[in-house]
């Protein structure tokens, strides 16, 4: 090869490994048990199952401004916790859906079998009491990382 042919590649290379080692990526870091798992979707789900109504709830959250902000809420029936601020939205799936506009620096779940404590993305739902004993605290927080930081964790 020539000279001048590897000073190109060499560059071309070069140029790869910075911007995989110094770009950053917003994620949500999910913290069970001293441990990170990372989402990279930018909205998602929490659902679990209410534990007087015994249906399922779901808040559908998305990555605003390094917060999460909790968009919209859905359940079947008003009763103990529904949000006195939210707007009905229209729907005929069974559901009451409500439009939301409130945002969190983190998010502090007590997640249970019971419950059904669940995170779905548009890819796949993670069954978040599995991951933890019953009634442990899980954390989600907003987090800018560089990329080979997220490695260290689980992509979730």
């Amino acid at each position: 090869m020539k000279s001048k042919n590897k000073w190109i590649v060499g560059g071309a290379i070069t140029v790869v490994l910075l911007f995989f080692l110094f770009n950053k990526v917003t994620v949500v870091e999910v913290g069970i048990d001293g441990r990170s798992y990372y989402i990279h979707d930018r909205e998602f789900e929490l659902k679990w199952i209410h534990s007087v109504e015994k249906e399922e709830w779901v808040e559908v959250y998305k990555i605003n401004e390094n917060k999460l902000s909790l968009i919209e809420t859905y359940f079947k029936t008003f009763g103990a916790g529904v949000p006195a601020q939210g707007e009905v939205i229209p729907s005929s799936d069974g559901y009451i859906h409500m439009k939301m506009d409130v945002s969190y620096k983190e998010l502090n779940i007590a997640v249970s079998e019971n419950v059904k404590t669940t995170l779905s993305t548009d890819k796949k739902d993670v069954h978040l009491y599995k991951l933890t004993e019953n009634y442990n605290n899980v954390v989600l927080t907003v987090k800018e990382l560089f990329i080979w930081k997220v490695w260290e964790g689980e992509i979730l």
